[in-house]
């Protein structure tokens, strides 16, 4: 079943939005505790063999208890769900700019671990100016 994970949506009318769209495209959604954060993204989305509510032991979670911020996780999502999410959500100007699909090698990581690893590549790449990345993108030669 197609399902987003939601994390940390500041404001309730954000979170009023994401869940109106995703309601009109026939998606479910589950907002997540921060509470259960450590556990596998398999368990909070409900895959087959992840029933276990046991935490994933991350190498730095002792010391990355810090909230999550906003995140969208899609599971099971059609490629016509994906895109018309991703244009819904940028045509009512809902900005979220951590988003993930749940795969295979990311099932068995924690939430925190794949906000981790989405805040490092979203910082990466804001710091790309769009003339750089035309330059160094075999796209952008001519």
């Amino acid at each position: 079943m197609a399902t987003v994970l939601l994390y940390g949506l500041s404001g309730k009318d954000k979170l009023k939005k994401i869940r109106f769209i995703l309601f009109k495209l026939g998606i479910s959604s589950q907002e997540i505790d921060p509470g259960r954060c450590d556990l596998p993204l398999g368990t909070l989305a409900g895959l087959e063999g992840y029933a276990a509510e046991l935490p994933v032991a991350d190498a730095d979670q002792a010391q990355d208890a810090a909230p999550i911020g906003e995140m969208l996780v899609m599971c099971g999502l059609s490629s016509p769900q994906f895109s018309a999410l991703l244009n819904a959500l940028r045509q009512e100007r809902v900005p979220v700019a951590l988003k993930a699909v749940l795969t295979e090698t990311n099932a068995a990581w924690s939430s925190r671990r794949l906000y981790r690893e989405l805040q490092a590549e979203h910082e990466a790449l804001s710091k790309v100016r769009p003339k750089d990345a035309a330059k160094s993108s075999r796209h952008g030669q001519k």
